[in-house]
């Protein structure tokens, strides 16, 4: 699961029109809560970037190989007490439930936390589940090359990279 920056307007207004279709919260700003839980998305985004950058300088530091970039960064992750990975989820859900029943752009709340919870999860989980369908469609594109291979490896970023720029992820 993966967190994309392209993808924050569109989780963010379909969070926002559920919630609001659904009767599950009300609110006469709807732009702002969709522009707070934009915010909470950006604000997660910058954490992660933060703990990317400090692994990197780290290793740097350390004269560490490339290798252990993952190692590093769930080390730095731990430390700054950022969730990543599979964690990520229910540290952004905490986060979200929380900017709604403190915004003073919703005038109400009239779900419970677990059902809110279910829904913004949902959504989510169908956008955060990108990188599965990317993998597979840059392997349809490859397929004609050996995987384990150099080529192989290169080819395949070029093409990821090509990919998330054409559906803006990046």
């Amino acid at each position: 699961m993966r967190l994309f920056s392209g993808k924050i307007p569109i989780i963010s207004e379909e969070i926002v029109r559920t919630l609001i279709e659904d009767s599950d919260i009300e609110t006469d700003a709807r732009e702002e809560v969709r522009l707070d839980i934009e915010a909470v998305l950006k604000e997660y985004l910058r954490q992660d970037r933060g703990v990317l950058e400090e692994a990197k300088t780290r290793m740097e530091v350390r004269s560490l190989p490339y290798s252990q970039l993952g190692k590093m960064k769930t080390a730095v992750a731990r430390e700054r007490q950022i969730p990543i990975g599979e964690d990520m989820l229910p540290y952004l859900l905490d986060q979200l439930l929380t900017m709604l029943f403190h915004s003073s752009n919703v005038e109400e709340i009239f779900a419970e936390d677990t059902t809110l919870r279910k829904k913004m999860t949902k959504i989510m989980k169908r956008h955060l589940d990108v990188e599965g369908e990317l993998d597979q469609e840059v392997r349809s594109k490859i397929k004609n090359l050996q995987e384990g291979t150099a080529t192989f490896e290169i080819e395949y970023q070029r093409v990821m990279n090509d990919i998330k720029r054409k559906k803006r992820l990046t």
